[in-house]
């Protein structure tokens, strides 16, 4: 009799196999923001369209996946089973990320974040927030995450420029402590982005915001230091 490997993850236990299927799934969704079609899915995982289907209808059946039709536009008339992760998926994976991360990755994540504010020549603010917000859910520490948080509100922050800039750069100057500092940036940022940029995106950008006040206040204080002097050397 084969042993069923298992996983545990934040107190869930699953088998390996199903986390595999459920970790990549989620990955593709969160780079297209569309439900995704199981053949897709099995030439991702490297295996047949009907083991990645039955492991999938075995993976909704937890919750973590849902199901639904939608219409095949390369045979008219015909539908194709789709599925798409649900929130209890996302919660999963949200708390999966590390307390804690390497100094070299976090030196290996601010030049991702420069390289992205370096392209902006090449792209419109739009699109560079679009490209930040693909990479935000691949992040797998706390750290990182507030990381390209801060880094698409910089970025943001620098194709508006002119006044506003000054003023915020100003006001992180005189604020007393990184937490602090943090937060101001953040808020101040937003409030203007949410009111120019379109309902989806302001939606998305104000609900990862949120959750990166959450996790600040669990931060060290180096961790916020770093976050800090992130700011303030783009900004200079």
């Amino acid at each position: 009799m084969r042993t069923l490997q298992v996983k545990k993850v934040n107190g869930v236990t699953m088998s390996k196999r199903r986390f595999q299927f459920l970790d990549q799934l989620v990955e593709m969704y969160q780079k297209t923001r569309l439900p995704i079609h199981y053949e897709a899915l099995a030439k991702a995982v490297g295996v047949s369209k009907w083991t990645a289907y039955d492991m999938l209808k075995q993976i909704e059946k937890s919750g973590y996946v849902t199901r639904s039709y939608e219409t095949n536009p390369n045979e008219t008339g015909r539908s194709q089973v789709v599925f798409a992760p649900t929130a209890k998926a996302a919660e999963l994976f949200r708390q999966q990320r590390q307390s804690e991360l390497p100094a070299e990755r976090w030196d290996e994540t601010v030049r991702e974040i420069r390289h992205l504010l370096d392209s902006m020549g090449q792209m419109s603010i739009q699109e560079l927030m679009g490209k930040m917000l693909e990479e935000i859910p691949g992040k797998r520490s706390n750290l990182e995450f507030c990381g390209y948080i801060v880094g698409m509100l910089l970025a943001y922050l620098k194709q508006l420029g002119g006044k506003t800039e000054s003023v915020i750069r100003a006001l992180i100057r005189k604020t007393s402590g990184h937490h602090a500092g943090l937060l101001m940036f953040v808020g101040t940022v937003l409030g203007t982005a949410i009111q120019t940029v379109n309902e989806e995106l302001g939606s998305e950008i104000a609900e990862l915001v949120g959750e990166y006040v959450e996790l600040l206040d669990g931060l060290s204080g180096g961790e916020q230091t770093l976050l800090s002097e992130l700011v303030r050397e783009t900004l200079a």
